[in-house]
């Protein structure tokens, strides 16, 4: 028989480097591990690689026959049941390094979020060599807990061949009805899982570092009187459609903006002065809406690396991002201070 090496990447919100598999006479079985039958990842593997993808609910195969492990599992004990013994473990649900199996689970072995689309054929065969020479799992496709398997070669050569093995087809009728209800139901319920996994790393990783970092500017702006130092000076300003102008402009230079976005420094304390005078008749009505572009042209500005890196931004983007978005709001900021008031009079 001929056998091909595969690819198989990850997938979007996947995780894992991807898996190089090449089949031999003695590992020519795709396990699909999926609440039965065979999922269509597994068969597209097995139709590729020239392999045979059997069903794991209903068969018992040898490790040392597994080329890799199709399974459907968001995160529990499944994921790192194959990853333990060494054998590449192709997730179809956007899982990661999770349950009591995590520390088993390596890039090397491991790979989620694939789809059909994920699996194709490897042009350069040489990549498969490379994977040989190097001791790596794209030659062999990993080995087993008891022990490594026999080498072969791209072509499935191999001192013995194993007998054909012949799977068990999966079940039909009122029991295949049960089996996809409840793979429709794990779907969900993984889906969920891993959803919410996502959100706690994030959490951990993003959310609550930048709220540490906010506390942290904040409590050095108030404690040194900056913040009332700045308002101080840039309130006679707001009292005139130039100065608010000016105001705009201070409040989005590049330099400034970031260190003002988190304390709200000028807008808390000139929101609440020109408030005032509006309120007591000592400026029109009027002046509201330019005095608000005015004071929140730095709004945001403090946001954009985190933003950027919430949207997964490459650094280079980040580093280009920033300072872009610093410096259009330095040009946007005046001039919807200008249509603002403009609005604000032609209105009244």
């Amino acid at each position: 028989m001929s056998y091909q090496t595969v690819h198989i990447s990850r997938g979007r919100g996947g995780w894992g480097d991807g898996l190089t598999l090449t089949p031999t006479a003695d590992k020519d079985v795709v396990l699909s591990v999926t609440n039965g039958g065979i999922h269509p990842v597994a068969a597209r593997i097995a139709e590729l690689s020239g392999t045979t993808a059997v069903d794991g609910f209903v068969n018992h195969v040898d490790d040392d026959r597994v080329l890799c492990a199709v399974i459907n599992c968001g995160g529990t004990a499944r994921i790192g049941v194959y990853p333990r013994k060494r054998i590449p473990t192709v997730d179809i649900y956007p899982g990661s390094p999770s349950g009591p199996l995590a520390q088993f689970i390596t890039e090397d072995i491991f790979v989620s979020a694939v789809g059909v689309d994920q699996v194709a054929v490897v042009a350069d065969r040489e990549l498969a060599y490379a994977g040989e020479r190097d001791g790596g799992h794209a030659s062999d496709g990993g080995s087993s807990a008891g022990g490594g398997s026999r080498p072969g070669s791209l072509m499935g050569g191999g001192s013995s061949a194993p007998p054909a093995f012949k799977p068990v087809a999966a079940g039909s009728g009122f029991t295949g009805i049960v089996v996809k209800f409840g793979g429709g139901i794990g779907y969900v319920i993984n889906s969920l899982l891993a959803a919410g996994r996502q959100a706690l790393q994030l959490t951990l990783q993003t959310i609550i570092p930048f709220m540490a970092y906010v506390s942290l500017l904040i409590g050095i702006v108030t404690y040194t009187g900056v913040s009332n130092w700045i308002a101080k000076v840039v309130s006679p300003m707001v009292g005139n459609p130039i100065g608010l102008v000016l105001l705009g402009i201070i409040t989005a230079i590049p330099v400034l903006s970031p260190i003002l976005g988190p304390g709200a420094a000028i807008a808390q304390v000139i929101g609440v002065l020109m408030g005032t005078q509006i309120a007591t008749g000592a400026l029109a009505v009027q002046y509201a809406l330019p005095t608000l572009f005015a004071i929140d042209g730095q709004v945001g500005c403090d946001f954009v690396p985190v933003g950027l890196s919430l949207g997964e931004a490459k650094p280079e983007t980040v580093a280009v991002g920033v300072p872009a978005v610093l410096f259009s709001r330095l040009i946007t900021s005046p001039i919807a201070v200008i249509i603002a008031y403009l609005a604000g009079f032609l209105v009244a």
